[in-house]
């Protein structure tokens, strides 16, 4: 940032337009700003769309004399749309749709009343059906499926990371977002994944567009922006030299719950394979301390938690497919849907449309992986962050006297998994969930 954020400016924000517009007339809008009481902004890395929830008072005379409620009237589906800006001048300008109203108290003068907000994708979602076959490349299907006019036909930013793997399927009448969250698991990433050792995307809105992103892409980010954590408060303009802010409030929730981890397989997961047509078993324990897998690894931190390094061996397990905590089960993906013409789906017939083995308990090892340290964070208005943004945050080292030092365990870089912008007419917070799949500080970048 070419700004620094200080404490102060959690003071309330600039809340430039919240205006609704009737469903029946066009040219008919209200404004609640005069009423606003509160706003909640949410994006989350697993949530395929913006929600906001905003309260405001309708009093009787609110719009030509009548309550807004009434003479728009506000039934539901009314275009929204919210500009807001925080203390350093980021600004969030998005277009929303009611969801749900709820009315919080009625008085005979007055009523509050708050508005759950999603995107338009969100409820023509419920209107379109996947219905065709998609043959070819996952990251071409996620395009086709928001871009395309018979589907969801957004005209906002797409941010596709191009996937290498085909997967030819069936839509079987599912919803597009259904759709587009369930070919997550069934993706390997062109330029930050390999097949074989690791898999899985995120896909996710956030004011700027859709994303859809590899989990290794995410944690091979530049930090968007250092953040620090002390006791010093930040007056006068004392935060330290390479960093942007200073953190509020700051919580580590480390999830080294180690039978847990087990259970899910997050570090090494079996899979068994069978051809009916062949009766061909194959049985697969990719583990992510052999064969490379660990190195092949975007890491947000330096050491993968239970990885090469920081596992007992205690707990080894000897002998080829030996070493695993989970075990699937599938029957090889062949000749379901070959593409081409009928010789040519002959052809293919014998060739896996889907490569299990390759790819399902990889994204679910990758995925588990992910949330191996968490934190949770607590900032001053800043409305330059999004879900699946990068950070950096530094911390005291833990010792009896103060220090300098920083905690090189839980320091570092981290992805924002979910971020919620609170505001109110007493000040404006960010607070963001943050996540990555390993321990220990890796030095600054910039």
């Amino acid at each position: 940032m070419s700004q620094k954020v200080f404490s102060k400016d959690a003071e309330p924000t600039n809340v430039e337009q919240i205006d609704i517009l009737s469903n029946i007339d066009e040219s008919k809008s209200a404004s609640i700003i005069g009423g606003f009481a509160g706003m909640t902004y949410t994006e989350s890395i697993m949530s395929d769309t913006i929600k906001v929830k905003v309260s405001f008072i309708d009093s009787g005379d609110s719009l030509e004399d009548k309550s807004i409620t009434e003479a728009l009237p506000l039934v539901g589906q009314e275009q929204v749309r919210l500009k807001f800006s925080d203390n350093n001048e980021n600004t969030l300008k998005v277009v929303l749709y009611v969801n749900k109203i709820t009315p919080n108290s009625d008085r005979t003068q007055e009523s509050m009343i708050t508005l759950d907000l999603v995107s338009k994708e969100f409820i023509m979602n419920e209107k379109k059906r996947v219905n065709q076959r998609f043959d070819g490349k996952v990251s071409d299907h996620i395009k086709k499926l928001l871009t395309d006019s018979n589907y969801l036909g957004t005209d906002k930013t797409v941010d596709i990371e191009q996937t290498q793997n085909l997967y030819n399927f069936f839509g079987n009448n599912k919803k597009p977002l259904y759709t587009v969250t369930w070919l997550c698991n069934k993706s390997v990433s062109e330029e930050n994944q390999t097949l074989g050792k690791n898999a899985g995307y995120f896909f996710y809105e956030t004011s700027e567009g859709f994303f859809f992103k590899s989990v290794d892409g995410l944690l091979g980010q530049e930090p968007k922006l250092k953040l620090i954590y002390n006791e010093t408060p930040d007056v006068n303009g004392n935060i330290p030299e390479g960093y942007d802010q200073k953190i509020l409030n700051f919580k580590k929730d480390n999830d080294t719950h180690v039978q847990k981890k087990l259970q899910m397989g997050a570090f090494s997961t079996r899979t068994v394979l069978f051809d009916p047509f062949t009766c061909y078993y194959e049985v697969k324990a990719p583990n992510v301390s052999e064969n490379g897998v660990e190195d092949s690894l975007t890491k947000g931190g330096k050491d993968l938690y239970l990885g090469k390094t920081f596992r007992n061996k205690e707990f080894d397990q000897e002998g080829t497919n030996e070493e695993f905590s989970r075990t699937t089960y599938f029957l090889l993906d062949k000749g379901t849907a070959p593409a081409g013409t009928t010789d040519q789906q002959l052809e293919k017939s014998g060739e896996e449309n889907f490569e299990y083995g390759q790819i399902a308990n990889q994204s679910v090892m990758r995925y588990n992986q992910m949330y191996s340290a968490r934190a949770s964070i607590t900032i001053a208005g800043n409305f330059s962050l999004h879900a699946g943004d990068a950070i950096y945050i530094d911390s005291p080292g833990l010792k009896k006297e103060k220090t300098s030092d920083v905690d090189r365990k839980d320091g570092g870089l981290y992805i924002i998994t979910d971020i919620c912008h609170q505001i109110t007419s007493e000040g404006t917070y960010t607070q963001c969930n943050l996540a990555r799949d390993s321990f220990g500080r890796k030095p600054k970048t910039r």
